[in-house]
């Protein structure tokens, strides 16, 4: 398995630099890697996204959907659309350290 340093730690990647492991996820691994998807600064709306899909995926075991954040997480699609412009799931997945959603190519 590829590793990668981000914020000074090593942590396992996939071809496509999303965590393997998501214990090795810090919120300094998160900033680091919203910096390289073009997020320069992540707001309390940002994380809160975050947040929400960790836990999500903790009782689930599964990424959840665009529609599913919407209705559960209470996180409108258009504001999903304008905190992670470019693909909201696929780069808030990556940054929350948690695996590529199944419904983003």
């Amino acid at each position: 398995m590829p590793t990668k340093d981000i914020a000074g730690v090593t942590v396992e990647v996939n071809e496509e630099g999303y965590l393997t492991d998501p214990t090795q996820w810090t919120q300094a691994v998160g900033e680091a890697i919203a910096v390289e998807e073009g997020i320069s600064l992540m707001t309390e709306e940002h994380w809160k996204l975050v947040h929400f899909l960790q836990k999500d995926y903790a009782e689930n075991g599964v990424m959840p959907t665009i529609r599913r954040v919407k209705s559960t997480g209470g996180i409108p699609v258009k504001e999903l659309y304008a905190l992670y412009p470019g693909g909201p799931l696929k780069k808030s997945s990556k940054i929350a350290g948690l695996p590529k959603p199944a419904s983003c190519i």
